[in-house]
């Protein structure tokens, strides 16, 4: 299947700011892209990345998109086969779990991998007249616009699909979880502290 996943080039995660500097984010940015295109590939599949601006993968088209999120994905669905969106911030992501959102897509016109917090982290969509709304909380928004086009929906309940890493807490979570680029680059700088409270992260460097 083609796999769309879709990379903010310009101003990656701008959220870790208070963890890492403008150069570190761009690099962790790019790790968690190769991850992502790393399980995709695996899991036998076709990945190509719509980026804001340039940036290098290897044997992975890239196509440089700068319209919004969704007016860069809404120009590519519509045509006559399935088409998955995959977000580039998913760590954690695994070939096994690749293959869960395209395995629940074959019965379904909308297949939906939610994020915490409401969010959308994976699609798979095959109904010529469903479009995405990544802004708010477009989990429930997916949902609305799936029963507004008559489109049937199946959603993928994933631990790795579901945590996206946009926030400090969230390296918790590639740290335990992960084993790709990412957590590699990761677990160079930061360990886990356990405390007496919520594991959370401290720089080792």
């Amino acid at each position: 299947m083609r796999l769309l996943v879709p990379f903010e080039a310009t101003r990656p995660k701008t959220r870790l700011d208070g963890v890492l500097d403008p150069g570190e984010r761009a690099t962790f940015a790019r790790a968690m892209l190769r991850d992502v295109l790393d399980a995709c590939r695996e899991a036998g599949h076709d990945p190509e990345v719509v980026a804001t601006g340039p940036v290098a993968t290897a044997d992975v088209p890239v196509t440089v998109d700068d319209r919004p999120l969704s007016a860069a994905v809404n120009a590519r669905l519509g045509g006559d086969d399935p088409l998955g969106v995959v977000a580039a911030d998913l760590a954690l992501l695994t070939p096994a779990a690749v293959d869960r959102l395209v395995d629940a897509a074959v019965a379904a016109d909308v297949t939906i991998a939610p994020g915490r917090g409401g969010g959308t982290n994976a699609l798979v969509v095959s109904h010529p007249d469903f479009r995405v709304d990544f802004h708010g909380a477009s989990y429930r928004d997916h949902r609305r616009v799936a029963r507004a086009v008559g489109a049937d929906v199946a959603v993928v309940d994933s631990m790795r699909l579901s945590t996206d890493v946009d926030e400090p807490a969230d390296l918790v979570e590639v740290l335990l979880h992960s084993e790709g680029e990412a957590a590699a680059w990761l677990g160079e700088r930061f360990e886990l502290d356990a405390g007496e409270g919520r594991v959370g992260v401290v720089r080792t460097e």
